[in-house]
């Protein structure tokens, strides 16, 4: 058995989906833990609801009993950690929260995954591992001539999350380091597919455009992001928990550098052929709803990753190019609008007022972050 942290979230429950569907792990069980906060959603893992290895448990990771008594009562051979408050605009509105699960909630996990691991058995205390799933966020902005970011470029997070989530990856290290335990991190790219809440640049352009609202691109739009499909990313993670060697740092990228508005005309573009209609209404192309507003503070300019490690030493690359990775993206929010219904709840478009509101004067509707 695994155990999985987060796993009603955006990438999470992409994880637990995939894990079922790929042959070599249809007969190991899942525990899926989740606080179920504003961006875990139960109706993500609908599809598992016939599946009797699939356990899940509402819980939060900051509970060290509860923890405690999972790892006693299960005896899980890893743990797969992607439980984590995520969005940067939200870490620059409110970074306690932040702190709380990204640091706390992570250094509680790590506590309890000691005492566990230091009371196995061999071999299996050998073969246990503790995989924490991280950000690229974490070593900074980068220059238009930059080399990418590897395993070793230095730490210079810029924001709340990211520097909660660098906080994060040291202590990992270090208990590592320190006591022993045997642990991996990753640090992927941005991430998009299936599931992912409409608060990230790519499903809310989507939904604001087939709602024929304004979509507001932060500054010139030419940050510049590395974009990684997210089962591509599930693989990886798969690999280095197979594979990969305790201590180690693995970066999963997906090879497809591109500015935030190229991304927007590329979804726009698709929907002109995929749903003419709303085309039509937003006045005969998704593009005209583009609309430029005032950078958010503290935005890094590039992020770019270095995935050569990850395929010298593991054998993986990712799958998908970012052509066919966002053509399934665009299907996926085109056949699935009442899930995007359901996650639109009154308390996300307060959100999207609060954060984006004073951004659009001037603009027909309130719209989108990156």
């Amino acid at each position: 058995m695994i155990l999985v942290t987060g796993g009603a979230g955006f990438i999470g429950s992409n994880f637990v989906l995939d894990w079922f569907n790929t042959a070599a792990n249809r007969t190991e069980p899942v525990l899926n833990l989740d606080a179920l906060t504003y961006a875990g959603n139960r109706e993500n893992l609908s599809g598992l609801d016939q599946q009797p290895l699939h356990h899940f448990i509402h819980g939060d990771i900051n509970n060290q009993e509860l923890i405690a008594q999972l790892l006693k009562q299960h005896q899980p051979r890893a743990i797969i950690h992607f439980a984590a408050e995520s969005h940067v605009d939200r870490s620059i509105h409110g970074p306690g929260e932040f702190i709380r699960t990204n640091i706390q909630g992570t250094f509680n996990l790590l506590q309890c995954a000691l005492d566990y691991w230091r009371g196995l058995p061999q071999p299996q205390a050998s073969s246990f591992r503790f995989l924490h799933v991280s950000t690229d966020e974490v070593y900074g902005s980068l220059g238009p001539s930059d080399s990418a970011f590897t395993e070793t470029t230095p730490y210079q997070p810029n924001s709340p999350y990211s520097a909660s989530k660098a906080a994060s990856d040291h202590l990992v290290r270090a208990w590592h380091h320190t006591y022993g335990l045997p642990v991996l991190t990753t640090n992927c790219s941005n991430n998009y597919g299936p599931f992912q809440f409409p608060e990230k640049l790519i499903p809310l352009v989507m939904t604001n455009a087939l709602a024929g609202k304004a979509l507001p691109i932060y500054g010139d739009g030419m940050n510049i992001r590395d974009w990684l499909y997210v089962t591509d990313h599930c693989s990886a993670i798969r690999t280095v928990l197979d594979k990969g060697q305790a201590g180690e740092v693995y970066n999963i990228g997906g090879w497809n550098e591109m500015p935030n508005i190229e991304i927007v005309k590329i979804i726009c573009q698709l929907l002109d052929r995929k749903s003419p209609e709303t085309a039509q209404r937003a006045g005969g192309t998704h593009e005209q709803l583009i609309t430029y507003v005032k950078d958010r503070p503290g935005h890094d300019r590039r992020y770019a990753i270095d995935a050569n490690k990850i395929a010298r030493e593991l054998g993986w690359k990712p799958a998908e190019t970012f052509a066919s990775g966002i053509e399934k993206t665009v299907d996926w929010y085109l056949t699935h609008r009442e899930w995007v219904s359901h996650v639109q709840s009154g308390a996300y478009r307060q959100w999207i007022d609060q954060q984006y509101g004073s951004r659009m004067s001037g603009t027909r509707q309130q719209g989108t972050p990156q």
